[in-house]
């Protein structure tokens, strides 16, 4: 890596990150939901911090904040920085955050250092990734990506607030042209996202940085269990049409085809029993089964062997089992080339590229639709996250941002 005059400043990206968490409407860990005033607080800080890295500040139609860096050609494509300023319910300090708060510091050092690349450098903090308030993933990517719909914005939150009421409450005046976000792939050179890990990986490899491969696709089920409620003390065991037992075969099996299939991974996050009395026999139970491999193929075996499965045990304890599928994301792959410039930069702090897999969705995955895409993990304590006491180090910070900055440097010096 080229020696700076004036080097990343992992201090102030931790100064930052406080900052920002302070923009909450709970004191137990961080609740930001778009178009709210903590996020216009939020937005506020972003602003001036990147008016203060050289930057102009605007707001698109989605209310996406973008700071922009000029190139040496204002009419070559741009390379996008970028990731949420929202969060899910009493979230931790830095998902989403750490990567707009470095994309910043990336530019604020190319200022510091005097340095203007080709390519102009937009770095976007987008309005809303986790979809919590609205229950709609990815509206700011989806915006600039151009796969955000008319429909999209009828979409209410718990208090009957539509998308677009939120938009005219914060001040956009016209939500219906959202088309106005959108880019095409001509305006972008490439999509980068540095994110915290959000796993164990980098932390069990002592690694503070890794590339990201890919996003996981996701397949989701709601399933229900049919059996027959009965006396729990005058029905026989070997009897009994009990769904709940039912539900524990094929979970044990759901468990034992992951394990089988690694890196693939399975989850059984609602179970709901009926009609749930302690002296009753289950009757009905109902349920969510999330499925997530990065491979088409052996996600789409898993899915047929547990299929065949439920109908082995619907059979086999006299119950009815049926699937539905609410929900199929296709997995994303990080471009090659972009993958390769990564590995370099990590390789300039004598650092080894671990490949890893996002489980989680990302930004990138709706950027993907527009232009190619690549993402930074940086480690976490013990790989949580979603959590008040999610945590990265100063020194994991700074180590991420300078991964990330010799990366767009070389990206945006047309050795890409």
């Amino acid at each position: 890596m080229v020696k700076l005059q004036k080097d990343v400043d992992a201090i102030r990206i931790n100064t930052r990150t406080e900052e920002l968490a302070a923009c909450s409407s709970t004191s137990v860990g961080v609740t930001r939901l778009p178009f709210t005033v903590e996020s216009l607080k939020a937005e506020s800080l972003v602003e001036e911090w990147m008016k203060a890295a050289g930057m102009t500040v605007r707001k698109d139609a989605l209310n996406n904040i973008i700071g922009r860096y000029e190139g040496k050609d204002p009419t070559a494509p741009v390379l996008m920085i970028g990731s949420h300023l929202d969060s899910v319910i009493e979230a931790g300090k830095y998902d989403g955050i750490l990567g707009v708060i470095t994309g910043i510091e990336v530019v604020q050092t190319l200022k510091d250092n005097g340095i203007i690349l080709y390519n102009p450098i937009e770095v976007v903090g987008f309005c809303d990734e986790e979809g919590v308030r609205f229950h709609s993933t990815f509206l700011g990517s989806k915006a600039i990506a151009g796969t955000f719909t008319a429909e999209d914005l009828e979409r209410a939150d718990e208090q009957g607030i539509t998308i677009a009421e939120a938009l005219k409450g914060i001040g956009i005046t016209d939500p219906y042209a959202y088309k106005n976000a959108s880019r095409t792939p001509e305006e972008l050179l490439a999509y980068l996202e540095l994110h915290i890990e959000q796993g164990p990986v980098l932390e069990k490899e002592n690694e503070p940085v890794g590339i990201v491969r890919g996003i996981a696709g996701a397949t989701r089920f709601y399933f229900e269990i049919i059996g027959k409620p009965g006396h729990a003390g005058t029905v026989p065991v070997a009897l009994r049409q009990d769904a709940l037992l039912g539900a524990s075969d094929l979970i044990s099996y759901i468990e034992n085809i992951a394990i089988q299939n690694e890196p693939l991974v399975a989850t059984i996050g609602k179970l709901t029993v009926s009609p749930g009395a302690s002296n009753v026999i289950p009757g009905l139970v109902t349920g969510t089964l999330d499925i997530r491999d990065l491979n088409v193929d052996r996600k789409k075996k898993a899915i047929d062997a547990i299929l065949t499965e439920s109908e082995r045990v619907a059979k086999a304890r006299g119950l009815q089992i049926h699937f539905e599928q609410v929900m199929e994301a296709d997995p994303v792959y990080c471009d090659e080339q972009l993958i390769k410039v990564i590995e370099e930069s990590i390789g300039e702090l004598d650092g080894s590229a671990i490949s890893l897999v996002s489980g989680a969705g990302h930004d990138a995955m709706a950027m993907a639709d527009v232009t190619d895409v690549a993402m930074i993990f940086v480690r976490c304590k013990d790989g949580l996250s979603h959590h008040p006491d999610e945590f990265v180090t100063v020194e994991d910070m700074g180590a991420g941002a300078k991964v990330l900055y010799s990366t767009v440097v070389k990206i945006a010096t047309k050795q890409y």
